[in-house]
C-alpha cells in the first residue's frame, strides 16, 4: 500500500523550452490540422506569437520530469503495474513557441478502491512561463494494480 505521508509531496520544480519543430512534429502525429500548429505565419495571423502548443502537449514535457519516475520508486510502485488512469488540462493563457515553463508537481491524494487492487496517485502540476504568469494546470491519475 502507498504510504498516505505522500499527501501533499511537492517534486522538484523542472524547466524546459518548448521547441518549434516538436510542436509541429506532435501536431502532425495527433492529427492536427489547423495550419496554426504547424505554420508560424498561420500562426501569427490567427493571433499568437508563434505556433501554440496544441492541446495535450504539456503532457509529454510533464513526464520527462527527471523527478516524475523517482517519486513512484521512492513510493515503492512496481512500474509494471502502472496504469495511465486521468487526465486534464486547465489552460490560462496562450503556450507557444519559444516559451519557457517551469512545472511544479505535487501529490494531492493518495486512495484505493476495490479492497486496495486498485491505488490511485492524483497529481496536479502548476505551470508558469518566462514571465512568472500562470498558464496552465495539469491533473493526472496514476493506477497501480495491485
Amino acid at each position: 500500500m502507498i504510504s498516505k505521508e505522500f499527501i501533499g509531496h511537492e517534486s522538484a520544480p523542472f524547466s524546459t523550452t518548448v521547441d518549434a519543430g516538436r510542436l509541429q512534429f506532435f501536431a502532425k502525429a495527433t492529427g492536427q490540422r489547423d495550419p496554426i500548429y504547424s505554420d508560424e505565419d498561420a500562426a501569427k495571423a490567427a493571433g499568437y506569437r508563434s505556433i501554440p502548443v496544441p492541446p495535450t502537449f504539456l503532457f509529454g514535457l510533464e513526464v520527462e520530469n527527471p523527478s516524475a519516475f523517482a517519486l513512484l520508486h521512492e513510493m515503492e510502485v512496481d512500474l509494471v503495474k502502472v496504469l495511465h488512469g486521468e487526465q486534464r488540462f486547465e489552460y490560462h493563457n496562450d503556450i507557444c513557441a519559444g516559451d519557457t515553463l517551469m512545472f511544479r508537481p505535487r501529490v494531492v491524494d493518495i486512495y484505493e478502491k476495490k479492497g486496495g487492487a486498485l491505488e490511485f496517485i492524483v497529481h496536479q502540476t502548476s505551470v508558469t512561463n518566462q514571465d512568472n504568469l500562470r498558464v496552465a494546470d495539469l491533473h493526472r491519475v496514476t493506477v497501480i494494480r495491485n
